[in-house]
């Protein structure tokens, strides 16, 4: 299984990519799946103005980015919260890419105050849905995330260790089920 973590914050010194860092070391850690991190400050897209349904329709420079996301089976995404909602860079990067159907998404927000991204991650499940994803209903939700995870992605806070065993463990078998499942029995 293929899963690609979402860093969705273009800022420089991306709170929020400190958790991507760290999910995708537990990620790789629990599981034998091939975990791959897109950080949005290396991936710097237009406006969307095309929509690409394969990777040969990207254009040479967002072929590499075009080939993860067709191939990926599923999806973590992180991101902080921009004032009430998600990332608008990362909305920007699946608008380019065609609907997401039966792929599981891990959702998780931060914030540096106390609701942790919790308006963000309501709309966040909403656009997921947009795109025909299957979002894991145990999001990852980080207040003060500042103060739970270093630079390097390193848990500083033991205690939140629980919710992140427990977000993984969850999107990990939605994962499991929805890349196993026959989309063409019973339809």
């Amino acid at each position: 299984m293929k899963i690609e973590i979402i860093s969705g914050s273009p800022r420089a010194n991306s709170n929020s990519h400190r958790v991507a860092l760290f999910l995708q070391q537990q990620i790789s850690q629990q599981s034998d799946a091939e975990v791959g991190l897109v950080d949005l400050r290396e991936h710097h897209l237009p406006p969307m103005q095309d929509v690409f349904r394969t990777a040969a329709d990207a254009p040479e420079h967002l072929r590499p980015l075009a080939e993860r996301f067709f191939a990926a089976d599923a999806f973590v995404i992180v991101t902080p919260e921009y004032n009430g909602s998600y990332s608008p860079a990362m909305q920007n990067l699946f608008d380019h890419f065609p609907k997401q159907h039966h792929k599981a998404f891990g959702l998780v927000t931060a914030s540096t105050g106390s609701l942790g991204g919790m308006r963000a991650a309501m709309q966040l499940q909403q656009f997921v849905l947009a795109i025909f994803g299957n979002p894991s209903p145990y999001m990852l939700i980080i207040p003060q995330m500042d103060k739970k995870f270093d630079a390097a992605g390193t848990l500083l806070d033991p205690a939140f260790q629980r919710n992140t065993d427990l977000f993984v463990q969850e999107f990990l078998w939605l994962a499991g089920r929805l890349s196993h499942v026959d989309v063409g029995a019973g339809v």
